[in-house]
């Protein structure tokens, strides 16, 4: 059976962050293991408290994953710190880890930064470049790209510019009232569209976490880039379709499709 490695913080909710991760890893057929970088207390109208761990505590979650079951691809999730960024770095480069996905958790939807400029500079520097793939939604995009962007055309020069920059490919995710849920990738044999339709489902937390933990799984069973992306692609787009509801609470609630959903090749 084929592995895979969550780094990324912990959601009490179970429907974002590792927890979901798992989930998703264990529908889409590989085994999960993680490695945490922060506790949170949150729900899915948002996060009252975090706790990091240690960046020495970090290290030995992730010696003791790869001193004994290596996994087969890698996706890094929330990582708000400078000093546990570069342990991150520093292991993966050990190991020399394949199959990197990096969901650059930097900006939230509504705009609001999720971690200073500092760590910003030093995720992009020393752990953007180690990443097979990473999956910026456009407010993130527009960080890394110092771009506006407005369009689907928008988005593929973004895509570009950020994949040259980082020497990596780039899956530029839209969704951000700017498409119908077109998501751009930009990887050596150039742009590709994946086109989607738009789902009028309010559960959506969890959604980025799910997308790249879904390509993780597709890379460490052996799929090509663009294979991995359209197969996570039609997964995540299927659990939202099913429009599964957990909540009795006052906000959009966890789609919760990880634990129900069925995946097939």
């Amino acid at each position: 059976m084929r592995t895979a490695l969550s780094i990324a913080g912990s959601d009490s909710c179970g429907g974002a962050g590792i927890q979901a991760d798992i989930k998703t890893m264990t529908m889409n057929g590989v085994y999960a293991m993680s490695a945490v970088t922060a506790l949170t207390a949150q729900n899915t109208t948002g996060i009252s408290a975090i706790m990091e761990v240690t960046p020495e505590f970090l290290r030995q979650q992730i010696d003791a994953v790869f001193g004994d079951i290596r996994p087969d691809a890698v996706k890094i999730g929330m990582v708000a710190s400078s000093e546990l960024i570069k342990v991150i770095a520093e292991r993966l480069r050990f190991y020399k880890a394949e199959n990197i996905v990096a969901d650059p958790v930097m900006v939230a939807t509504s705009g609001a930064r999720l971690i200073s400029s500092g760590a910003t500079e030093v995720l992009r520097r020393e752990l953007l470049p180690l990443a097979d793939v990473i999956t910026p939604n456009i407010p993130e995009a527009q960080v890394l790209s110092g771009m506006d962007i407005r369009g689907v055309e928008d988005m593929e020069r973004a895509a570009a510019k950020i994949g040259e920059e980082l020497s990596c490919a780039v899956l530029l995710k839209g969704g951000h009232s700017i498409s119908d849920a077109t998501d751009v990738l930009f990887w050596e044999r150039g742009i590709r569209r994946f086109e989607g339709k738009r789902i009028d489902n309010p559960n959506t937390h969890g959604t980025g976490c799910t997308l790249s933990s879904a390509i993780a799984a597709g890379l460490a069973k052996g799929h090509d880039l663009p294979t991995a992306v359209e197969k996570a692609k039609a997964y995540i787009s299927g659990a939202l379709g099913a429009m599964l509801d957990l909540g009795k609470g006052q906000g959009p609630m966890d789609h919760g499709f990880c634990l129900t959903g069925e995946y097939t090749e």
